[in-house]
């Protein structure tokens, strides 16, 4: 396989596997309802493979009102008892609950700092974080920044947000740049 078309280990062979590495992952994110979004599914994600989520994102966007907080800030005993229900999702009640409560807190956050972008993308100094790793060993699964940022969503009420969580969180959204510098994506995310 060429540079051009060398990917990270983790992309594998699975078509939306690979949509989602030289796409989604490492793109900074600005947009409140796309991080949001992020953080419903990283939340989902633990203990389970992000290709399950993956699989599942189009029964979330549906289940979870395209990730509106408002809308799911509000939900019901009775509409948190039908997800529970629903097949295209992660039945998981501790799961659903959290983010109806990280909605609400979330909420919190955009009417305290304006956005919650302006709010996560401190944690970096409102840069991403652009990594040089050779090789999977060197990338953390936790670093000062995913803690700092962990422990601060939690004292908010945030629920499923260790901070494993929330630096997968920052890979995705592109707060941190973690494609191995041999990956044909690691130059072009950086120059976004």
């Amino acid at each position: 396989m060429d540079k051009a078309q060398q990917r990270c280990w983790w992309a594998g062979n699975d078509p939306l596997y690979i949509k989602y590495h030289d796409e989604e992952w490492g793109v900074p994110v600005h947009d409140d309802t796309r991080l949001f979004e992020f953080i419903i599914l990283e939340g989902a994600q633990a203990g389970l493979s992000w290709l399950t989520i993956l699989k599942k994102r189009q029964g979330y966007r549906k289940a979870f009102a395209d990730f509106n907080a408002e809308k799911i800030a509000g939900f019901s005993r009775e509409k948190i008892q039908e997800l529970i229900k629903n097949p295209e999702i992660v039945r998981n009640r501790l799961k659903i609950e959290a983010a109806v409560t990280n909605a609400r807190a979330f909420l919190k956050i955009q009417e305290e700092f304006g956005s919650f972008d302006r709010y996560a993308w401190r944690f970096v100094d409102g840069e991403p974080i652009i990594n040089h790793f050779t090789s999977p060993e060197q990338v953390p699964a936790t670093t000062r920044e995913s803690d700092m940022f962990s422990k601060d969503l939690k004292q908010r009420g945030f629920r499923f947000t260790g901070s494993t969580i929330i630096y997968a969180h920052m890979q995705a959204t592109g707060m941190v740049n973690d494609h191995l510098v041999s990956c044909f994506r690691h130059a072009q995310v950086q120059a976004l």
